[in-house]
Order: structure tokens, then sequence, then C-alpha cells
């Protein structure tokens, strides 16, 4: 049986106050009263409260160093990021260890032991794609460890989050594709486990509903968005099998990809089938067609997620409200998509 750690939320849930004020009477602070004071010492004892030592630990012997995880630093989202993260940590006096997880559970779980074994104040993480269980975060949370979670989040565990509106994303993209007359849209998609998978998908078949036209299912394929190799095998067996006319591409390369493959097929982008990506990568300007594409903010979510984990960092664990940001996309019309 898992043994559960009586946490101040549970004494400020008892006496129906915030954490913060819980935590400031725990340390006798002159804003609280006495007779709060009193009482959450006498709730803390009867729940058998016990201050996490690490976590004072970190707050009081601060490296003045944090850490990222990432699926892959070479990828122009996550660099861009990885920009806003660092243009908040040095300004606030804070060093930046990154690393990569290569898309791999198992790396990203030896990036995380590594950068906790070097003592960082926190963590901002972006999850890899074969992360279905969250108990190495949930780990290292317990123990103290500001984690905050950006872009790729894991829903389940309690803590700041930053992502982008995903849904209004794979809405925008869908959308824009049947005003343009396309019918038969398919759609690439990234591994199901993953949070942002299911926020465009689900805007993907709001945009249909909305317009009161039908999905084909057999034009929703998973896990076939990670390069430009599988993105085109899968849009030119699209193409050959099921007959679509446009598709929404989870992201750029993938995007690239389906061109590539609709042009081999034979088919005119945008006239016969057209094409949105997501994320904005550079080179979407730059191809022939210009890739039309959901652009996301990375370098404003770096910001707030560095200033999230600063915050958390600083005002010590149990102090903080945890927060959850939701960034605005914007649909960037350009030649693979537009047919007039």
């Amino acid at each position: 049986m898992k043994r559960q750690t009586t946490t101040i939320k549970d004494i400020a849930r008892e006496l129906g106050i915030s954490p913060s004020t819980v935590s400031r009477a725990l340390k006798d602070h002159f804003e609280i009263s006495e007779e709060t004071k009193k009482a959450v010492r006498r709730v803390a004892e009867e729940l058998n409260y016990q201050p996490n030592s690490l976590a004072l630990s970190l707050r009081y012997s601060k490296s003045n160093t944090i850490g990222v995880i990432v699926p892959e630093i070479v990828h122009f989202f996550f660099s861009t990021v990885i920009s806003g993260i660092e243009d908040i940590a040095q300004s606030r006096g804070y060093n930046v260890i990154i690393t990569q997880s290569n898309e791999s559970v198992e790396r990203e779980m030896m990036n995380l032991q590594t950068l906790f074994n070097n003592r960082v104040d926190g963590i901002l993480v972006s999850l890899s794609r074969e992360s279905f269980d969250y108990t190495h975060f949930e780990a290292m949370m317990q123990k103290g460890l500001p984690i905050v979670f950006f872009d790729r989040v894991a829903d389940t565990l309690e803590t700041s989050k930053v992502t982008v509106d995903d849904f209004l994303g794979g809405y925008q993209a869908t959308e824009h594709l049947i005003k343009q007359g396309y019918k038969r849209i398919g759609h690439l998609a990234g591994p199901e486990n993953l949070d942002i998978t299911n926020q465009r998908l689900n805007g993907f078949r709001k945009a249909h509903e909305d317009a009161g036209l039908a999905i084909n299912e057999e034009l929703i394929i998973f896990n076939q968005a990670s390069d430009e190799s599988d993105a085109y095998n899968a849009t030119y067996e699209m193409l050959k099998s099921k007959n679509a006319d446009a598709l929404f591409a989870s992201n750029d390369l993938a995007a690239m990809g389906a061109i590539k493959a609709a042009q081999k097929y034979g088919k005119n982008v945008p006239q016969d089938f057209g094409v949105v990506g997501f994320s904005n990568w550079q080179f979407t300007a730059l191809t022939n067609p210009s890739i039309t594409t959901i652009e996301q903010p990375g370098f404003e979510m770096g910001q707030h997620a560095a200033e999230l984990l600063i915050k958390q960092i600083d005002g010590g664990e149990e102090d903080v409200e945890f927060e959850l940001m939701k960034l605005p996309t914007n649909l960037l019309v350009r030649d693979s998509s537009q047919k007039v």
C-alpha cells in the first residue's frame, strides 16, 4: 500500500484557507494572526505533517541553475522555446543546462536524474513521444524539485504548465481547408498518448462538425508525422487508396513530406491537394509551394515557462499556486492551401 504524505495543501483544505497562508503560519509570519497560527499547528499535528527537508534545502541552498529537457534541440520550435527560456533565466541571474531526450523516455529519465544530481533549482520539461507514465517526474516532485511542463505536458501532474491552444490551431487549419473547398481532408497526427495530439485532432473534428462535413476516419493516421519520410509514405498511401484531397499535418516536416508525395503522385498543390502544417518552421516560407502553417509562439512560451519556474523556486514549492497558461495560435496562409 502506497504511503500518503501530508502536505500543506491537505492542511489548507482541512481549514478552508490557502496553502500560502498555511505556509506562512508554520513559519510564524507576522502577517498571520495568532488564532490562525494555532489552528494550523493543531491540524498539522493531527495530520502528522512533516516539512519537506529537501524542498527547504533547495530553497536556502540555491545553485542558480535550471535544467531543461526537450525532445530535440535541433527542432526549430524547441530552439525558439530555449531562446525564450534563456532570455528570462539570464535576466534573473540563472544559468541553464539543456538536455534532449531524443524522443526516448529512457533518455528522458536519465536526463532528469542527471539534472537532479547536479542540484539544479528546478526543471522545465517537454515530454518525449514515448512518455506514457509520469512516475519519474512525480518522484522528483515529491522530493521537492520544482518542475514546470511546456508544450507536451503531463496533464495528470499537479504543477504549472504552459501550452499553446492546440485545439484552436487544429480548428484553424481545418476550417481554412474546408473554406478553400476541400472535402476529403486527412490528418497526420502525432502519438496518441500526447495531449497536444488529441487537442489538435479535437480541433480537426470540431471544424468538420461546424461545417456539416463528414470525417473519414481512415484519413486520420497516428504516429506517421515524426519525419518527412514517414509523412511522405503515409500521404502517398492516403492518395492511392483513400482519395484524399487535402491534409492537415501535425508539424511542418510532415507537411513538406505530404507535399512531395502529392507532387510525386501527379497532384497539383494546391489546386488538387491542399496542405497545412503546424509550427511555422523557417523553411515553410521558402519551399515551392510555400507552406500554410499554424504559428505557435515558441519564444513567448519559453519566457512564460521560465517565469513560472523561477516564481516557484523563489517562492518555495508550497507557497506557489500552480498556473495553467494557454497561448494563442495564428494561421499563416501561404501557397500550399490557397486555391485562389
